[in-house]
C-alpha cells in the first residue's frame, strides 16, 4: 500500500472481518454495490476559480489564481499550472497543521500528473510575452474531511474550479510594443482557460485475500486494502495516467478490467461537472453504478 496517501487509521479485527464478509455477498459497509460510486455534491463559489466537492463523507475545497511570472528556461512560451494541497487538522487524526505533510505532496503529484500529462490546459494559450512574461495558475486543494478517496474528490474540485476560473485580458503596447497591458474586468471580460478535456482519476482498490475490487472507497476500506490503482482518464476513453504504488500486484487482466470501468465512470463525472449551474448547488439524485 502507498505509504503516504495510505490511511493510517487502525480497524479491529472484528471491524475488519466484517468488512471483508460482506464484501464476499458484494456488500459493502454503507450499502453500495462494489462497483457503486458514492453521491457527488458539486458547488461553485460566488467567486471564479473557485469549487467545494462532496464525495460521500469526503470534502475538498479547490481554488485557482493567476498571477504573471517569468516563464521557465526551457518552455519560454508556455504558462504554468501549480497545485498544492493543504490538509485540515480537522479532516483526519493522521493530518497535522503546518508544513505540508507527505500525504499532501503526493496528492498534489497525482493530481498534477494526471493534468500535466494530459496537456488538459493549453499552457501556450498562457504566454503574453514569449520568454517574459507568462501567467502561472496556481490551484489550492483545501482537505476539510476525509471519508476517503480524497484523490477523486480533490480531482474533481480541481477540474470544476479551473472551467470557472478567468484571467485579465492582456494586450502588448507601449513604443516598443513590448509593454504588458493587463485590463482590469470593468474595461475587458476576463477570459476563460482553453481546455480541452477533463482528466478524471478513479481510484480502485483490493480488499481481502482474493483481492476483492471495489470503486471509490470509504475511509474504513481503505485502512483494510491489499493494494490500489488509480487510473486518470477522460470522456473519450484516453488514458492520462495509471498509478500503482505499492501493495499486492495486480495481474494485466485486472488493470484492464479497471480501465472500462474508469471510462464508463469518466463519462459520467465529465457530464455531471459540464451540466452543474455555476451558480447552484449540483446534486446527483442517485448514486450510479459500474
Amino acid at each position: 500500500m502507498d505509504g503516504r496517501l495510505a490511511n493510517r487509521w487502525r480497524l479491529t479485527v472484528n471491524e475488519k472481518k466484517f468488512i471483508e464478509t460482506a464484501l464476499a455477498s458484494n456488500l459493502r459497509i454503507d450499502g453500495r454495490n462494489p462497483l457503486e460510486y458514492r453521491k457527488i455534491i458539486i458547488k461553485f463559489g460566488r467567486e471564479d476559480g473557485s469549487s467545494e466537492v462532496q464525495l460521500g463523507q469526503t470534502h475538498v475545497m479547490g481554488f485557482v489564481t493567476g498571477q504573471l511570472v517569468q516563464p521557465y528556461q526551457d518552455r519560454q512560451n508556455e504558462g504554468m499550472l501549480l497545485i498544492f494541497t493543504e490538509f485540515s487538522p480537522m479532516a483526519g487524526p493522521s493530518f497535522d497543521p503546518g508544513h505540508p505533510g507527505e500525504s499532501a505532496v503526493e496528492l498534489g503529484r497525482i493530481v498534477d500528473r494526471g493534468l500535466r500529462d494530459s496537456r488538459a490546459v493549453d499552457t501556450e494559450s498562457l504566454c503574453v510575452l514569449s520568454g517574459k512574461l507568462v501567467w502561472a495558475i496556481r490551484i489550492d486543494l483545501h482537505i476539510v474531511d476525509n471519508g476517503g478517496n480524497l484523490i477523486d474528490a480533490a480531482n474533481i474540485a480541481a477540474l470544476a474550479a479551473l472551467l470557472t476560473f478567468r484571467r485579465p485580458e492582456c494586450t502588448l503596447g507601449g513604443d516598443d510594443g513590448q509593454e504588458v497591458i493587463v485590463h482590469p474586468p470593468e474595461e475587458r471580460e476576463p477570459l476563460p482557460l482553453i481546455v480541452h478535456h477533463l482528466p478524471v482519476a478513479i481510484t480502485f482498490a483490493f480488499l481481502g485475500s482474493e483481492g476483492k475490487l471495489v470503486v471509490d472507497p470509504t475511509h474504513s476500506e481503505e485502512a483494510v486494502m491489499a493494494g490500489r490503482l488509480i487510473a486518470t482518464v477522460n470522456a473519450n476513453g484516453d488514458i492520462c495516467a495509471i498509478q500503482k504504488a505499492g501493495g499486492e500486484g495486480v495481474p494485466q487482466s485486472a488493470i484492464m478490467h479497471c480501465l472500462q470501468l474508469a471510462s464508463m465512470c469518466a463519462i459520467s463525472i465529465t457530464k455531471k461537472i459540464n451540466s452543474a449551474p455555476w451558480d447552484y448547488v449540483f446534486c446527483s439524485k442517485s448514486n450510479f453504478i459500474l
